[in-house]
């Protein structure tokens, strides 16, 4: 192997999922954030041919002829958009594998010449690529072939997805754990036993961060409050209109950070609770200010009347909010905390509005039992580590904290009851979560989100300062050697 080693800061990083592409470049003391983040989707202008819209992730078989010049990416993709021009959309990574190397190159391209504004005739730096596992040996080799031969990397390597996920959260000797990784409509989660995937575990749920909006816009589509604001009987709405302001205000309220994760039959409670039709009595009386004021005056007011006080508490406990939407103050109960249930009850989606129909049936399952089924399919002494390494991820993750500890609150039956390890010393008495550690000061307000390309940077740092070369492949590794030389580089593939 080479003894090639690279200057930190030429390092490029880049984080492929099933929906987004982060990237960035240069290594320092404190890992920095992604400079690069755009969703995963090339655009072909149409010509003629009937093709699918940006309707949601998924694939599309385009045009063989294709080339990488005729596809649009990122702002040149959202300004033909925006214009109106009729173009196909593709997601080359939405089924979890590679469904077009052209469209792939398309948009790795656009990542290290446009948008990190490296030059290929120029090129010094090398590649960690993280991306969605289990792809097969002969995939690894053409994404080998595509970076050193069409963008003349000077070397490169790649990682498993969730590794680098783990990776970022892991501390010590805990080298096992499970990854639940909650994307736009997929939910993937990965067991990690000593540092490797376990491939033959795995598995997805045709559910995600999509599916939580929707069922929140249906239920603020049963306030009449949020109805009535966003669609007055003096000026109201087509119901398609509707639809889409709905969806655009669930979409806002959980970017504000206004949704929390309900524990298992909170959320039935809360249904049975009386103050839920006070709620509802109130606010379409037009006295919610009156309520969430009252709150605020306590707090101006800590020698109130004992009565009062309790007045208070009780209009505070009805938990109201009130955010700007398009002009417009909006006043939300508590249904906004019922954002995450699709995740854990799937049936709660049917006949959604807005809701992808789920294919195959078998996998829309509650992502507790996912999760339980997936760790229970690896060997009975690695599960009570890996139930200690309990970590989930996601852009949903960005803006609710909790989930982890949510999700580990649910899979509990499957630690307790498990048939072949009861009464067994490996038996798992519980479980623990993780996530992203404090001392990663620039991560440290951002959520879990963004884990996939913390923990891809901490591997290129180790990587790419390894003298002996035996983290990546250089380039004079792949000239003497082809581009099978990244299968050994790549441990989850041995």
């Amino acid at each position: 192997m080479s003894n090639t080693t690279f200057r930190d800061s030429t390092v490029v990083i880049i984080e492929t999922s099933r929906t987004s592409i982060r990237a960035g470049i240069g290594l320092h003391d404190l890992l920095r954030l992604p400079t690069v983040d755009i969703p995963a989707r090339v655009g072909l202008r149409r010509n003629g041919a009937m093709q699918n819209g940006d309707d949601g992730p998924s694939t599309s078989k385009a045009p063989t002829s294709a080339k990488v010049t005729e596809y649009l990416v990122g702002a040149q993709l959202d300004e033909a958009l925006a214009a109106g021009q009729d173009i196909a959309i593709y997601w080359p990574f939405a089924d979890g594998q590679v469904s077009d190397f052209t469209q792939a190159e398309a948009l790795w391209k656009h990542i290290l010449f446009y948008q990190l504004g490296l030059r290929r005739a120029q090129m010094e730096s090398p590649v960690m690529l993280s991306i969605i596992t289990g792809l097969p040996r002969d995939a690894y080799e053409r994404i080998c072939q595509i970076f050193f031969e069409r963008f003349n990397v000077a070397g490169f390597a790649i990682l498993d997805r969730p590794m680098a996920q783990h990776f970022a959260v892991i501390s010590g000797m805990q080298l096992s754990g499970v990854v639940v990784d909650i994307d736009l409509d997929h939910t993937d989660v990965t067991p990690i036993a000593d540092g490797f995937p376990v491939h033959i575990a795995r598995t997805s749920v045709p559910v995600g961060l999509n599916d939580c909006v929707a069922y929140l816009a249906h239920l603020l589509r049963a306030n009449t409050s949020v109805t009535s604001t966003l669609s007055p009987a003096d000026a109201p709405l087509a119901p398609e209109q509707l639809q889409a302001a709905l969806l655009t205000l669930a979409r806002q309220v959980w970017e504000g950070g206004l949704v929390r994760v309900l524990a298992e039959g909170e959320a039935a409670r809360d249904l049975e609770d009386e103050g839920v039709t006070d709620i509802a009595a109130i606010v379409v009386a037009g006295k919610e200010r009156a309520v969430i004021e009252s709150g605020m005056k306590r707090k101006q007011n800590a020698k109130a009347l004992p009565a009062e006080q309790a007045r208070a508490r009780e209009m505070e406990a009805l938990d109201l909010v009130t955010i700007e939407f398009e002009g417009k103050e909006v006043t939300i109960g508590k249904e906004r905390h019922r954002f995450c249930e699709p995740l854990f009850d799937p049936s709660l989606l049917v006949g959604i509005p807005g809701v992808q129909v789920k294919e195959p049936r078998d996998l829309l399952q509650p992502l507790q039992n996912a999760v339980g089924e997936a760790v229970n399919k690896t060997d009975v002494d690695q599960r009570n580590y890996i139930w200690q390494g309990l970590f989930v991820t996601g852009a949903i993750t960005n803006h609710i904290k909790g989930l982890g500890l949510a999700l580990s609150a649910r899979v509990s039956p499957y630690i307790l009851s498990a048939p072949d390890v009861l009464n067994n010393e490996v038996q798992p008495r519980g479980v623990k979560t993780l996530r992203v550690p404090d001392y990663f000061a620039e991560y440290r307000d951002k959520g879990d989100g963004l884990a996939g390309f913390l923990g891809t940077s901490v591997i290129a740092k180790l990587s790419f300062n390894d003298s002996g070369g035996k983290s990546f492949v250089s380039k004079a590794d792949y000239v003497s050697r082809g581009p099978r030389t990244i299968l050994g580089q790549s441990p989850s593939l041995l």
